[in-house]
């Protein structure tokens, strides 16, 4: 181990309050994860109900957290460094895998997609442990403590890989139980101790930048699928006003969340005394459930684009109802974080959505889709309003 340790420090060198712009690098690694949320909306669509549902959603969690650990370091590392570009490169290769296995995850390529998945969770932190050994101490510490949990849970997720049907599932379910823990008990580790989010320097406008580009990415694979499906089939009208409906839905996601949101929340990380805590409650773990919506949501628009003048089936009404509804409790939590207090308009937003429910059944899916993109539209030009005169 005396040798073990990068001499040439590859972390950023910080700047005051101004932070790194996202490097062209970061956002070449970023496109195997345009490629996993097409996946994950496809496996959906080819698994409708309950069960289908929970396994998309173990898959969604696991692929979320490679890839907003590969941010948090790269919010340390330098990707002008040649050995952190490396890193990237091989964090995608290992991505492509993980992303190409989605489909067969419980079935044959399993033990490809678990994997892949602790090649990144531990050859990750392995990296960290070398660039950090010399140059950042109380870091390099936290990062003992990561590796260790890394570990643990990746035995669960290999075990997973190796075992079928039900037994697969619990072993990868423990696996993520124990990953998702990890910062909430600050990696406490017996002997190591735990780490305190005020060890966890991150630059918070760098952070801020990275979740919004992939909210971006979420959104533009949701404008592919709602192009490919309506160029797919007959351009009825009905069809055509889907398409409207659907492309308008899209644009009222982006505008909840960039048009005052996401600046704001840039602002309070940046400002925050303690801005690791900031970017482990509202960038972390609050952003899950956005995009969560915004995969769900895509997934609606296309059951109602193949099929807007029947009714919707109960997956259908799902898919379009929930992925809305996913996506305003992630924005109300975030914005909580940012502004402080719960926003009114989501709040009410879900409970207007709530109330499309029983009517589903009995309007063709054309006009219960049109209905629920009328709630995000008023919901947007509603916040506009409301803060319009209200002071950053």
């Amino acid at each position: 181990m005396a040798g073990f340790g990068a001499r040439t420090s590859t972390l950023r060198v910080r700047h005051g309050h101004d932070h790194h712009k996202v490097a062209f690098v970061e956002l070449f690694f970023d496109l195997v994860f345009v490629f996993a949320v097409t996946q994950l909306s496809h496996h959906l669509l080819a698994h409708p109900g309950l069960a289908g549902a929970a396994e998309t959603l173990l898959l969604f969690m696991a692929v979320w957290w490679v890839w907003i650990y590969t941010s948090w370091v790269t919010n340390w590392l330098d990707p002008a460094r040649v050995s952190v570009r490396l890193l990237l490169f091989a964090l995608m290769l290992a991505g492509l895998v993980l992303s190409s296995a989605i489909p067969e995850a419980f079935g044959a390529h399993g033990l490809y997609f678990a994997a892949a998945y602790v090649v990144m969770q531990v050859g990750r932190a392995v990296f960290m442990l070398w660039a950090l050994r010399h140059h950042h101490p109380r870091n390099f510490r936290n990062f003992q403590r990561i590796t260790v949990w890394a570990v643990a849970a990746g035995l669960f997720w290999l075990g997973g890989g190796l075992a079928d049907g039900e037994a697969r599932i619990g072993l990868w379910l423990a696996g993520l139980a124990l990953d998702y823990l990890g910062p909430a008990q600050g990696f406490r580790v017996p002997g190591l101790g735990r780490s305190a989010t005020t060890d966890w320097d991150v630059e918070g406008g760098h952070m801020a930048e990275r979740c919004g580009l992939f909210l971006i990415i979420a959104l533009g694979e949701s404008i592919l699928a709602i192009g490919a499906t309506f160029g797919a089939h007959d351009w009825t009208p009905g069809r055509l006003a889907a398409f409207l409906s659907s492309f308008l839905g899209s644009v009222a996601l982006w505008w909840l969340y960039f048009n005052h949101g996401a600046e704001r929340g840039s602002h309070r990380i940046s400002d925050s005394s303690d801005p690791g805590r900031q970017a482990r409650l509202a960038y972390t773990y609050f952003h899950l459930p956005l995009i969560a919506g915004i995969v769900v949501t895509a997934v609606g628009d296309d059951l109602i684009l193949g099929h807007p003048d029947a009714a919707a089936d109960s997956f259908a009404i799902g898919a379009v109802l929930g992925g809305p509804a996913l996506y305003l409790v992630g924005t109300s939590l975030f914005k909580w974080t940012a502004y402080g207090r719960l926003p009114l308009s989501h709040l009410a937003g879900l409970v207007l959505l709530a109330a499309l429910l029983p009517v589903a059944p009995l309007i063709p899916a054309l006009a219960f889709g049109a209905a629920a993109t009328l709630v995000l539209v008023v919901l947007a030009a509603w916040e506009s309003l409301a803060l319009r005169a209200v002071p950053d």
